[in-house]
């Protein structure tokens, strides 16, 4: 069984909830939440991409609007 090198941001603190990711072929990214690690999501790189552009461009904020 392939052991997954994940990482957490430097922003994530001591006892937080963090998104971890992995990057176990080229052709994947894996991403988790720290707090519920046995449950991921498989993704490409370009659809990670887009989702991160996406996001930083401000297309989601709606979602959190009251």
């Amino acid at each position: 069984m392939q052991t997954i090198a994940w990482r957490t941001s430097s922003y994530c603190g001591e006892g937080e909830s963090c998104l971890n990711v992995a990057a176990p072929t080229p052709e994947a990214i894996k991403i988790r939440e720290s707090d519920d690690p046995d449950i991921m999501l498989t993704t490409t790189p370009a659809t990670l991409g887009v989702f991160i552009r996406t996001a930083k461009a401000g297309t989601f904020d709606h979602l959190t609007d009251s």
